[in-house]
């Protein structure tokens, strides 16, 4: 009896220490659980990962329509916000190979006019569905192309009359009549008149990649390369008299072509300079070059200096067909330089309200 509660006391000691290691252990993982609450609340709050929203982008559809019989040609679907309607155009020439974007001309309204390339799509949608009139504007040329035609024609056949082909005058006069010198020097002018022109189509003037219908090119080519037969025949044939008032009247004369030729050129210069600077738009202002400073009194001096170089080859030569071209150079530049005054008039108005359009006083 007594030996067994002897064998029993260990047993009765281990109990403690088994109780007394399960304390320790739950002590300890309090401490655990305490440390990482601790470094939980020291690290902040725990965010949550973004939410992606997906925007909705609105797609727009253009319903193309024939100007004429209001039947629906194609419809131009899934067409973004930020296109403009050269995107739209490129996209109806995949629908309708026939047509190439040059060609097509989209106006809003039957009766309105062409919208230009630039126009923002989203700036015409007046809900998801845009309807536009198409109209076929013929075989388009280049506006590059269509000066360089224009004017190498003259270049070329004034060079034919000059050297006197014997299918354009009769052999036996050309080589019994002496040329009088103011031939070879209207030769000259012409040609550098020329020349300019095709010079400044390719480094000067700047086009913006627009387009013209091929039979303006036509027009074009027909009044340039006619007048400039007739004038060339009458300079050149063996029986062409010199101007009344001899050498003096020829010098004159040539000297003021020279000198319009020179201020055309370096008014067209500052115009490109202007247009293609970046900086703010205004109205181009005269600079140390004498020949700039028209501008204080026309809004168009390179047509001014247009309409003098003629007047000044009209004097020079004495030839009726030279004084039929000027007088109508006259009236299609007058033209097209009052409807320059009226945009710059638009634009420019403190500036150009007190200048003339192109001859001062007079126009």
């Amino acid at each position: 009896m007594l030996r067994r509660q002897k064998l029993g006391a260990p047993e009765h000691k281990r109990d403690p220490a088994a109780h007394g290691g399960t304390l320790s252990m739950s002590h300890n993982n309090t401490r655990s659980f305490f440390n990482f609450s601790q470094l939980v609340l020291s690290a902040g709050h725990l965010k949550s990962p973004p939410v992606l929203k997906h925007s909705k982008i609105t797609y727009f559809e253009v319903e193309i329509l024939d100007v004429q019989s209001k039947k629906q040609i194609c419809i131009v679907d899934k067409v973004p916000p930020s296109s403009t309607l050269l995107d739209v155009k490129h996209k109806f020439h995949k629908a309708c190979p026939q047509w190439y974007p040059s060609r097509v001309g989209l106006q809003l309204e039957r009766n309105g006019p062409y919208l230009k390339d630039s126009v923002n799509i989203q700036s015409l949608a007046a809900s998801s569905i845009i309807t536009l009139y198409f109209t076929d504007l013929g075989q388009q040329v280049g506006w590059t192309t269509f000066f360089l035609t224009e004017y190498t024609g003259p270049l070329l056949i004034y060079l034919l009359f000059y050297i006197r082909l014997s299918t354009i005058y009769d052999q036996v006069e050309s080589t019994k009549n002496f040329r009088h010198p103011v031939v070879h020097l209207a030769c000259f002018c012409h040609c550098l008149h020329y020349i300019r022109h095709l010079l400044e189509t390719l480094f000067v003037h700047k086009f913006s990649g627009g387009h013209t219908p091929l039979k303006n090119m036509i027009k074009g080519c027909a009044f340039y390369w006619g007048f400039t037969s007739w004038i060339a025949y009458y300079i050149n044939h063996p029986r062409y008299t010199p101007p009344s008032f001899g050498h003096r009247q020829v010098s004159l004369a040539a000297l003021g072509f020279l000198m319009c030729e020179a201020g055309n050129h370096f008014i067209n210069v500052a115009l490109a300079h202007q247009n293609h600077s970046g900086s703010k738009a205004c109205f181009p202002s005269p600079t140390y070059n004498p020949f700039t400073w028209l501008f204080l009194l026309v809004s168009c001096p390179n047509y001014t200096y247009e309409v003098g170089s003629w007047i000044s080859f009209t004097v020079m030569t004495q030839t009726l067909p030279v004084g039929i071209f000027a007088f109508l150079m006259v009236i299609q530049m007058s033209l097209w330089a009052q409807k320059k005054h009226k945009l710059y008039l638009k634009k420019f108005y403190p500036e150009v309200r007190r200048k003339a359009a192109m001859i001062p006083i007079i126009f």
